[in-house]
């Protein structure tokens, strides 16, 4: 039994100053959690059951599901890393550090490597496969800002696990047994959540799918068809243009155009200079960029911006991003800046990717690469050359859905799971074979597949929270039935106690106030605050032999008659 009295536990009647999100806020007001340092937080009693109860449903769907639990270090060495290049790749993220020796250890924020190599020093033969692993295990990620409490920090805890298979077919029944895996663990979690195509990333692989709990602060945003049922990250959203239909364009032609650096200023220009009519989306907008210290221009529509985050995750292995700067300009002195065009981008040594949507054979409206001109009619395929096709303009409501052309809705969401086809990319350098049944050597292919253990806990908390404080579905609820005393009397308190004790008994896990100092105001307002499913109040209603019983989420109150009361309660609640 939790007894308040004696509970580590101090609510708050302010928000914290640099609360954002309401999990944030909610969870350090009502105890939960507390902030060591950015993006570092420490668990209280309440918090911490709370966390336990989201990692023993985790634990019991996955060995439900016959996958075995395994348990890593946080601390790595570096050679592991080395072989897979993610010791470079990581680039910033990674907590790099040194023994006395001098010898160089991570603290990993993925465990790829570490059940490769499990796997790869116990077994041999194709007879030991399929195999899935996993652990609940603390990452650390160097964010660099760190935000939205508990949702987005530098320590966190991760349930990661790994399928081991022979072949493709084999990685594919993994895959799917992971998946609804997730599927009983969210639902039993109370959380609502869409699943949705998604991109690998750095951790490679091809298909990928993220599990997403929609939330109006959530960081992720994904795309959603509400005709077909289309849904996908908005970084993996595909794009669908028709090729280009219209008539061969006239030869290219410059013309002046002093002081239009912006799109807004050049439409202004042509739709005086050239007739009415003409729009952003007429005109090309080339973004340059620095690429791991190389030069690229990516071509969006002008009426489009270019989404950093989403061009980033469709360049696999690019590390650093940013826009030009100045200094990067002088070093291309052929690309006059607000007059860029992508015509000289080749000969000047600067790569050129576009937005599907620019496709072969249009033509657009353009920088000329010389101070105030820009180009008419400039044409893809002809007067410029796109190396790459790749997904890089923002994504909008009313997109056409790729598979049924509806127009899509966008939405919000945190990530709380994520599970990917990774094939066979860290098994090849790890060197993971298995003799296959010919005797011969087979590389093995991977799953794998992750849920956010402690983010978790904020998206339950983003997604039932109300006006008044937390509101936690039972199953992963610190307990079950919070008990409140009121009043000074010694007989309201005894009773409450014998009440707790009795629901106990029955299997009701209990919060009991008996706080003697405490108001009677402060109590309800906490109750409210700190989640708990069920309230009894015993008080002012015991004279008449009841006590009063409110449901939490939809604020329902009743009284029942004391005598009854571990019976009617134990129902409700173990039925509920």
């Amino acid at each position: 039994m939790l007894k308040m009295s004696t509970l580590l536990l101090r609510t708050l009647r302010d928000d914290p100053a640099d609360a954002e999100v309401a999990s944030h806020r909610l969870l350090v007001r009502a105890g939960y959690v507390r902030r060591i340092a950015a993006g570092v937080y420490s668990w209280l009693p309440l918090g911490y059951i709370t966390y336990r109860n989201i990692e023993r449903v985790i634990r019991e769907e996955m060995d439900a599901a016959g996958f075995q639990e395994v348990h890593f270090p946080a601390l790595l060495p570096r050679e592991p890393y080395e072989k897979t290049n993610r010791w470079d790749e990581y680039g910033s993220d990674l907590f790099r550090l040194q023994d006395r020796r001098g010898n160089d250890y991570l603290l990993g924020p993925t465990h790829e490597e570490m059940f490769t190599l499990m796997v790869k020093g116990e077994y041999s033969s194709y007879k030991d496969l399929p195999l899935s692993i996993y652990q609940i295990q603390t990452k650390f990620r160097d964010e660099t800002r760190p935000r939205s409490g508990i949702i987005r920090g530098r320590e966190f805890v991760m349930k990661d696990s790994y399928s081991f298979d022979i072949d493709d077919a084999g990685l594919i029944a993994s895959y799917n047994k992971h998946r609804d895996a997730y599927v009983k663990t969210f639902d039993r979690l109370g959380l609502k959540y869409n699943i949705v195509s998604a991109v690998s990333g750095a951790m490679g692989g091809s298909g990928s799918e993220e599990f997403l709990a929609p939330c109006e602060t959530g960081e992720d945003t994904y795309v959603l068809c509400n005709k077909c049922g289309y849904a996908a990250n908005v970084e993996a959203m595909v794009t669908k243009v028709p090729p280009y239909s219209g008539t061969a364009p006239a030869a290219l032609e410059e013309f002046e155009s002093p002081n239009t650096p912006t799109i807004d200023s050049l439409v202004e220009l042509l739709n005086t200079k050239f007739g009415p009519g003409h729009e952003a989306s007429d005109t090309l907008k080339n973004v340059l960029l620095m690429a791991d210290g190389k030069a690229i221009s990516v071509l969006v529509p002008g009426d489009r911006e270019v989404d950093l985050k989403r061009l980033q995750a469709n360049l696999p292995g690019v590390q650093e991003l940013r826009l030009f700067e100045d200094a990067d300009f002088a070093k291309f002195p052929g690309l006059a800046k607000g007059y860029v065009g992508p015509q000289d981008a080749n000969k000047l040594g600067v790569s050129v990717y576009a937005d599907p949507r620019i496709v072969p054979g249009s033509h657009w409206i353009t920088g000329a690469n010389k101070k105030d001109k820009h180009a008419r009619f400039v044409t893809n395929g002809r007067d410029f050359k796109v190396e790459k096709y790749l997904e890089a303009a923002e994504v909008r409501a009313g997109d056409s859905c790729p598979k049924c052309d509806t127009p899509v809705v966008i939405d919000r969401a945190i990530e709380i799971g994520h599970i990917f086809q990774l094939g066979r990319k860290y098994a090849q350098a790890l060197d993971l074979t298995v003799l296959d049944q010919n005797g011969k050597s087979q590389v093995v292919t991977m799953g794998s597949y992750g849920i956010g253990v402690s983010r978790a806990v904020a998206a339950i908390a983003e997604q039932t929270h109300d006006e008044i404080g937390l509101n936690w579905p039972r199953e992963i609820a610190p307990a079950d039935v919070h008990i409140v005393a009121t009043g000074k009397e010694a007989e309201v308190f005894k009773a409450a106690l014998t009440l707790a004790e009795d629901l106990e008994e029955k299997g009701v896990r209990v919060m009991f106030d008996d706080r003697p100092d405490a108001s009677a105001g402060v109590k309800f307002k906490d109750a409210e605050l700190i989640g708990i499913p069920f309230i009894v109040i015993v008080g002012k209603a015991l004279s008449e032999g009841k006590v009063e019983f409110r449901v939490r989420r939809t604020g329902e109150k009743t009284e029942i008659e004391l005598l009854k009361a571990v019976t009617e309660i134990t129902s409700r609640v173990l039925n509920s």
